[in-house]
């Protein structure tokens, strides 16, 4: 007795697992189709939006949406130039017919430190890095300009200022193997010095007669306006 074999027939492209990829608002972010070349044809997609369409014979295609305008493809990758918020989504790239599914996640970066990026040791201040678009997994911390210092939270609480708070501090916001940052510097300076200070430094018996005693003299008149 003889049995039916059946032949099951599955169309369609063959699909590979992307990466999700990040980038702030307004910077540049490459998108790495997931294979170094193909033999016939390679496609970008956004969404449902054409973006191109390469063929080894022939010219390139281009979609109609906005964002080809500012999109080139390098080899097999997609160069986004000035990112916008309306980029985020799935992008599909489609290599000979296989499909690698992506996903761009953007972020919105501010820092900003109160009462100002001037400070003056001993004072107070806070350091704010808000973000907008962090998706679930994601850390952000700061950084400050000394090595050994460990990181702080979004919110940084100086108390006191001190010298070492000087320099350049990073808001790194991570999401597994992607980076990004945010810089702000900040200044420390000595406070000036009070009049009570000046005079009695002015006062002192070790003080020389000449020169020091008119620097005194203009500083004392300088604090006494």
């Amino acid at each position: 007795m003889k049995m039916p074999v059946w032949f099951v027939f599955v169309l369609g492209a063959l699909s590979a697992a992307g990466e999700v990829f990040v980038a702030k608002v307004g910077e540049k972010v490459t998108l790495k189709c997931g294979v170094s070349s193909y033999r016939r044809s390679l496609q970008w997609h956004h969404g449902a939006d054409l973006l191109f369409s390469v063929y080894h014979i022939g010219f390139p295609r281009k979609g109609a949406a906005e964002l080809v305008q500012r999109s080139v493809v390098r080899q097999t990758n997609l160069e986004i130039s000035s990112v916008r918020e309306t980029d985020a989504g799935r992008f599909t790239c489609s290599a000979d017919g296989t499909r690698h599914e992506h996903t761009l996640s953007l972020f919105s970066v501010s820092v900003s430190v109160t009462p100002s990026a001037d400070l003056l040791l001993g004072s107070e201040a806070t350091l704010q890095c808000d973000v907008k678009g962090v998706i679930e997994g994601c850390e952000v911390k700061w950084r400050s300009p000394n090595v050994d210092s460990p990181e702080w939270s979004p919110t940084a609480q100086l108390k006191p200022v001190t010298s070492s708070h000087n320099g350049t501090w990073q808001c790194i916001i991570t999401c597994g193997s992607n980076q990004l940052s945010e810089h702000l510097t900040i200044k420390v300076q000595e406070p000036p010095p009070t009049t009570s200070t000046t005079a009695s430094l002015c006062s002192s018996k070790d003080s020389p007669k000449t020169i020091f005693a008119i620097v005194c003299s203009v500083l004392l008149s300088y604090f006494l306006l």
